[in-house]
């Protein structure tokens, strides 16, 4: 393939999911359905949680930072595919699609990070109860909430300079609904080993040592649980960590599954549609989580629907 300056490209192209017309209607509908539906259900964690004194929590006020992600991601995403699906134009300019990889990269990251924070928040509320509040004091938790986006902008950065550096071949097809790091690596013409090197090297870093720190936190909590001597006592608390668990479930969950799909097969629309489940999935169902196993949260979306006060 002849290389060409990355100066010189204008756009990448999004192959999508598919290219049946009658398939790219009904993803359309779908993913449309799916946006909307996480759209609105994180908007109404976050206007509950705002709007409800009761949930001015440090554990609401991580899950409020959550909604916002979800609806960051979603909308980072999935316009720009339903655009192309309309439009019959697939096309993503240079500088649209380096902007997509950073603000993918920026809000993954910083769930990632608030995932691993909501985990100390349930470790300190049921390792150190009579300290929590100490512990757990709004500056702290806005610090939390800064050095995670600071973590992740800094990442986004590093990756969106490095894809600066390379040189493309004439093939600027990218077999995914969006701007993914690694598919927009295989079309350079460059050496991408310092890029590969990097990503390997941050992966294992930022995920690794949160994921580490979620699993001690677990760890800890269990060991806690099971100290207690009243039943009832155990329940109150495992229940305390059971949204938790399900999202951290369908977040790693969904990454691993993207991870064995890439690793098995050499079909990269097939590890597209597989990464649905990890770019999509998880912020449309996270609002249900948290709303249908959360006492609280259900009284306060009541309150807000009906525009009842909130004291």
């Amino acid at each position: 393939m002849e290389p060409r300056n990355h100066t010189n490209v204008s756009e990448f192209l999004l192959l999508g999911l598919t290219d049946d017309p009658q398939l790219q209607l009904l993803i359309s509908n779908f993913f449309l359905f799916m946006y909307l539906v996480t759209i609105l259900g994180n908007l109404l964690i976050v206007l509950a949680v705002s709007s409800d004194s009761h949930l001015h929590t440090p554990m609401y006020f991580f899950l409020f930072n959550l909604s916002f992600t979800d609806i960051c991601i979603s909308t980072t995403t999935i316009p720009k595919m339903l655009l192309n699906i309309h439009t019959q134009n697939q096309g993503i300019t240079y500088i649209g699609c380096l902007t997509q990889i950073g603000f993918v990269l920026v809000f993954g990251g910083f769930e990632n990070f608030l995932l691993t924070t909501m985990a100390y928040d349930r470790y300190v509320a049921i390792c150190h109860p009579l300290r929590y509040m100490i512990i757990m004091n709004p500056q702290f938790c806005v610090l939390l909430i800064l050095l995670s986006l600071f973590l992740s902008i800094m990442d986004a950065l590093l990756h969106s300079l490095m894809v600066l550096k390379l040189s493309f071949c004439k093939d600027l097809e990218i077999p995914h609904f969006f701007c993914e790091l690694a598919q927009v690596l295989k079309l350079a013409c460059s050496d991408t080993l310092i890029n590969n090197i990097l990503i390997y090297f941050v992966t294992g870093l930022f995920g690794g040592v949160p994921l580490s720190g979620i699993i001690f936190s677990y760890a800890q909590i269990v060991s806690s649980v099971l100290r207690m001597p009243s039943a009832r006592g155990k329940l109150n608390a495992f229940s305390t960590c059971g949204s938790h668990l399900s999202v951290l479930s369908l977040f790693y969950g969904t990454a691993l599954g993207v991870y064995i799909s890439s690793a098995v097969t050499d079909f990269s629309r097939k590890t597209a549609v597989a990464s649905v489940m990890y770019t999509v999935v998880p912020q449309m169902m996270n609002p249900f989580i948290y709303s249908l196993r959360n006492r609280d949260v259900k009284g306060a979306l009541r309150n807000l629907i009906r525009g009842g006060p909130s004291l």
